[in-house]
């Protein structure tokens, strides 16, 4: 059999020595085609044909799909690549195992695997779509990664796992169930742009990973869209948060980020959550239709605000706080939907300051039973007193630069590709 499948396997001369392999799709061709490959072949598979994994790349080498499957059947991961600079396209990708510590994945890129290529596969109900465990200076970019339905949400594996992996750019993939779109531990320097996400737990989850770029990404129906952790020197630019049910941004232990022309729109709960998270800034972003469009607590200090949009949210901003922190930048603020304000220069910022919240607002979240007090007399004479006499305020968020017209970033749009 195996000197029948050698005849089978044809090798076209390309360049630099290298061979262009055409693998049919019999039992153990793909196997025997890569154990004979050299360096920088390429290794060409039948147009929509089945073939059998797992299989291990250990050479510097190319394969070309076609459309082509490779099952996993059940075990290990699908694709286990240990060598450099090896390119996987156009391929179908399924039947990883359940195991492996968690790791089992449809396509795993090993500590030695650095400058992999994983460009236009289709990797579908696998534990973990793409793992990219330490492979450096990878690109994983315009696959269609779909996970596993039957388990419950945080019991499935991540669209695409990426651990100690500096360099890495995730650019351009269609992710969709499973559990977290991305989930990133102890890395630095990637990238992850123009990726879109759906019916995930988080979109894009990070956790010490420093030093990145979360670019024109699309988050749509998840609990959660882009979860930033213990990390600094994060830029989030640029990206559309859309229907996200819990937060469209979370910020945990984050310091010296940066947060550009993001929209967040009709999130359930809030748009952005601050949590123990330092000087940050927030410049040019929407957030619009959420319950609550800011929480920050836990001694969230030195932010800056600036340029922001604040629409429609039925609370603009939650903050609980015995000094006054201010919204404003070199006299340009933000813009909040529900200031009544009045610009008699004509200079584009409101006459008068906005402070989103009051004392009852703080009575009220510390103690909820008093929404029943909403609308007595005692209440609104309070609310008023505080509007014609700040100094009654207790402190707080202050703009004293409102904007009149509010900041429309350029939201991402996805075009589907195949």
């Amino acid at each position: 059999m195996i000197r029948a499948l050698t005849f089978l396997i044809f090798a076209i001369p390309a360049l630099a020595g290298a061979e262009e392999v055409a693998v049919p799709p019999e039992s153990g061709a793909l196997v025997l085609a890569i154990e004979n490959a050299q360096a920088g072949d390429i290794l060409r598979l039948s147009a929509n044909a089945l073939y059998e994994g797992a299989i291990e790349i250990s050479v510097s080498l190319t394969i070309i799909g076609n459309g082509a499957t490779v099952d996993g059947q059940g075990t290990g991961s699908v694709i286990m690549v240990t060598a450099e600079d090896v390119t996987l396209r156009g391929l179908t990708v399924i039947g990883s195992g359940s195991g492996g510590d968690g790791l089992d994945a449809g396509i795993t890129l090993s500590k030695t695997a650095h400058g992999a290529v994983v460009e236009g596969n289709r990797v579908l109900l696998n534990l973990i779509g793409i793992d990219v465990h330490g492979a450096k200076d990878s690109l994983v970019a315009y696959n269609y990664i779909e996970g596993r339905q039957d388990r419950r949400m945080n019991d499935r594996g991540n669209g695409i796992y990426i651990w100690n992996a500096p360099g890495t750019r995730v650019i351009g993939n269609d992710i969709r169930y499973g559990r977290d779109g991305v989930f990133v531990n102890t890395s630095r320097n990637n990238e992850f742009i123009g990726n879109r996400f759906r019916d995930l737990r988080f979109a894009i989850h990070y956790m010490y990973a420093n030093n990145s770029v979360v670019s024109g990404n699309i988050s749509e129906g998840n609990h959660l869209g882009y979860a930033i952790m213990f990390s600094d020197q994060v830029r989030i630019e640029g990206n559309l948060s859309l229907n996200d049910r819990d937060h469209g941004i979370m910020m945990n232990y984050t310091n010296k980020g940066e947060i550009l022309n993001n929209t967040i729109r009709n999130g359930g709960e809030k748009c952005v959550f601050i949590y123990n998270s330092h000087r940050n800034s927030f410049q040019g972003n929407s957030f619009e239709g959420c319950q609550i469009g800011i929480h920050f607590t836990a001694g969230s200090e030195r932010n800056s605000f600036s340029g922001n949009a604040f629409i429609g949210n039925r609370t603009q901003v939650k903050y609980v706080g015995s000094t006054w922190v201010e919204w404003s930048e070199d006299g340009h603020g933000n813009y909040w939907s529900d200031h009544t304000a009045y610009d008699l220069n004509n200079d584009g910022i409101a006459d008068t300051a906005y402070r989103p919240n009051d004392i009852m607002d703080q009575v009220l979240w510390s103690q909820p039973a008093a929404k029943s007090l909403l609308g007595s007399p005692a209440v609104q004479l309070i609310r008023w007193s505080q509007s014609a006499f700040p100094a009654l305020l207790p402190g707080g968020v202050i703009d004293s630069a409102p904007l009149m017209q509010p900041n429309t970033p350029q939201i991402p749009i996805w075009e589907e590709f195949e």
